[in-house]
């Protein structure tokens, strides 16, 4: 099935970073931050097409380099207000104007270089064989929200009550949290919804350590100790 759709990924790299400067060129573990995403969609059995959506000219270079194709992004959807969104559906007129029809569009940020082919590929599958709008990677809480604490009158108080407080761990709801790693959809459903959160999402599940996702020079030096480890 695959075999005659066209599969794009787009990842989003500004220039601009607040947190950690020059962030999605900064090197980790020998390689720029941007390169491990490029790479993983680079082995992917499905993709067939990269782009990186961005109005800086080091990156655009540095993506060149690792073998990702460059749509020039405007600089008033490259500023801290930016929705990401607005991002992927210029590259997708882009594309399109060069009359490259898109089957299946894939958002990878370059802040999660512990995702691999592997967990691509089947993010892919798990859209590709299943009725459903789009599908968003998820890793399980660490540690359940059910247990946490707000202040009220300045005191502790439990934050969903107390009768999560009572239960066991493994008594629990399991919990998901977005990780940023991997957004599927179609071209048809962002432009009519703007969003990949829809009526018929599917997770697909990742391990923790393939979650992190760089915002603190923390996740940072965590991810690079990761990297440097499977070497």
């Amino acid at each position: 099935m695959a075999n005659n759709m066209n599969i794009l990924a787009i990842i989003p790299a500004r220039g601009g970073s607040k947190g950690i400067p020059r962030k999605n060129i900064k090197k980790i573990a020998g390689k720029p931050l941007i390169a491990y995403t490029i790479d993983s969609a680079s082995n992917s059995k499905y993709v067939n097409r990269i782009v990186v959506s961005t109005e800086d000219q080091e990156i655009a270079e540095i993506s060149k380099e690792y073998g990702a194709e460059i749509v020039k992004r405007p600089e008033k959807l490259a500023n801290d207000s930016s929705p990401t969104i607005d991002a992927i559906l210029h590259s997708l007129t882009s594309l399109e104007e060069e009359d490259y029809l898109i089957d299946i569009v894939i958002l990878l940020q370059p802040t999660s270089p512990m995702r691999t082919e592997e967990d691509l590929d089947e993010a892919i599958e798990l859209f590709m064989k299943n009725e459903c709008e789009s599908v968003v990677s998820v890793c399980e809480f660490d540690h359940s929200p059910y247990w946490s604490l707000k202040i009220e009158n300045n005191y502790l108080q439990p934050g969903f009550g107390k009768k999560y407080f009572k239960m066991r761990r493994q008594e629990l709801p399991t919990l998901f949290l977005p990780n940023g790693a991997i957004f599927i959809s179609t071209p048809e459903n962002l432009r009519t919804y703007k969003n990949f959160y829809l009526d018929k999402t599917l997770p697909h599940i990742m391990s923790s350590e393939n979650s992190i996702d760089i915002d603190t020079e923390l996740d940072f030096k965590l991810a690079e100790i990761i990297l440097k480890e499977k070497r």
